[in-house]
């Protein structure tokens, strides 16, 4: 029987003295979130070291076999320790863990085992989840600072997906990003002075986010229409998709990435299909159908804003993402991004966004089933949709990738020009 090996534990104490590092995955979301750590007396640092070394860490001190979102991770926050630019004695890493069948679960047991190999033991590791899967007392999730980091996830959203629907077309180029900075500054000044995270300042915070970004100059011209989907953080995460977005935006495509409540709100309700299909307890349907309510208030907020709007597309509402999940997939098959990834390639082929890339870490098991193994059921029900499965590894070649991206991208253009002289003569 393996020996349980004890581990550090984050302490009240070491609110005042540690640096909490975190790692990168959704840019603006995560940026938010710093900041209201920081205002929650936490000392809090965004990671955003990456290049080779932070693959070759990863592989140094995680089994190969594991998948490349926990080797990215952990390779990005020991190699951020490594690099002497944090001292070991005085810094605290965290790791979300959602507390299903996926993997992610033991990326905080992963990470304690590569600290120790790494000769940093020393170093606490804090879990944040909901289900009181670890312990640590200087990190509490408080009713107040839970509903910031909610409001930083639907902030979030309401800022991705209306700056990538302006960016392609801006008339001077530059002024999108410059005003997605401005509302993260904004916002996290409001959080600070303890507003801007209930519902109705949230209201009206979209309905001004939304205005701000139609009221850029924009000159729009028909462009390949392209989305992302896939494993939640190699989908999000430029250091694991290789600055996917960025590639595409070049590739002069307009992008459209699934908003990551939508995620959130999957979470709250599987325990729900779990009681439906299985039975269970009371109180799970009573404190996730609290939750799922409470989410679902902050997706119509977001969609309501956009959909002020006629010249954005307002993505698909959780409920309507399950509707279409119905003809496809089942909806007890919930591991990983489970049925929400097959749903979401069925909802980006309906609203325009057909030309589909599915990022997935090579040997995930749920992503291979739910993702690259539907779409041709996808194809079937929806002819119009465009997809390509890329693999994403420490071995996979960024060229190989971005060049069937490319191949896709190709009939791509030759579908929108077709389209395009249909228009006209009509």
């Amino acid at each position: 029987m393996t020996e349980r090996v004890p581990h550090p534990v984050f302490t009240e104490e070491m609110r005042q003295t540690h640096t909490i590092l975190f790692p990168d995955m959704v840019d603006i979301h995560f940026h938010l979130l710093e900041n209201v750590l920081r205002q929650s007396g936490y000392r809090a640092a965004l990671l955003t070291n990456e290049g080779p070394e932070v693959s070759r860490t990863g592989q140094k001190y995680v089994h190969n076999d594991t998948c490349y979102p926990a080797l990215l991770t952990i390779g990005q926050m020991i190699s951020a320790l490594e690099s002497g630019g944090y001292d070991p004695d005085h810094t605290a890493l965290i790791l979300p863990q959602t507390g299903g069948g996926c993997r992610a679960s033991n990326y905080v047991s992963l990470l304690r085992k590569a600290l120790r190999d790494a000769g940093m033991g020393q170093v606490p590791v804090i879990s944040l989840n909901l289900q009181g899967l670890d312990d640590a007392p200087g990190f509490r999730i408080t009713l107040p600072f839970l509903r910031k980091m909610l409001a930083c996830m639907a902030y979030g959203d309401l800022l991705m997906i209306l700056a990538n629907q302006v960016r392609p077309y801006e008339v001077e180029p530059g002024q999108t990003d410059a005003l997605v900075s401005a509302w993260i500054k904004y916002l996290s000044k409001q959080f600070a002075q303890g507003s801007g995270y209930d519902l109705r300042s949230m209201k009206q915070n979209d309905a001004r986010i939304a205005r701000t970004f139609h009221e850029i100059p924009v000159h729009r011209v028909p462009k390949v229409k392209t989305g992302i989907v896939g494993e939640i953080y190699v989908k999000y995460s430029a250091l694991a998709n290789n600055h996917l977005e960025e590639f595409l935006r070049k590739q002069d495509c307009e992008v459209m990435m699934p908003g990551i409540m939508q995620f959130l709100l999957y979470a709250a309700d599987m325990p729900l299909e779990d009681v439906r299909l299985y039975g269970g307890k009371k109180s799970t349907q009573v404190l996730n159908g609290v939750m799922l309510t409470y989410l679902t208030k902050y997706e119509s907020l977001v969609m309501d804003a956009i959909g002020q709007y006629p010249e954005f597309t307002v993505p698909a509402r959780y409920r309507r993402l399950k509707e279409l999940a119905a003809p496809l997939i089942g909806t007890g098959c919930k591991m990983g991004e489970g049925w929400l990834l097959t749903a979401e390639m069925a909802e980006l082929a309906l609203s325009g966004y057909s030309n589909i890339v599915c990022a997935q870490p090579f040997g995930c098991l749920p992503n291979h089933i739910a993702g690259k193994a539907m779409i041709s059921k996808v194809r079937r029900l929806y002819p119009e949709a465009n997809i390509v499965a890329i693999d994403y590894d420490p071995g996979a070649a960024r060229v190989n990738q971005e060049n069937r991206i490319k191949l896709m991208l190709s009939i791509a253009r030759e579908n929108l020009e077709k389209e395009t002289n249909e228009q006209k003569r009509s």
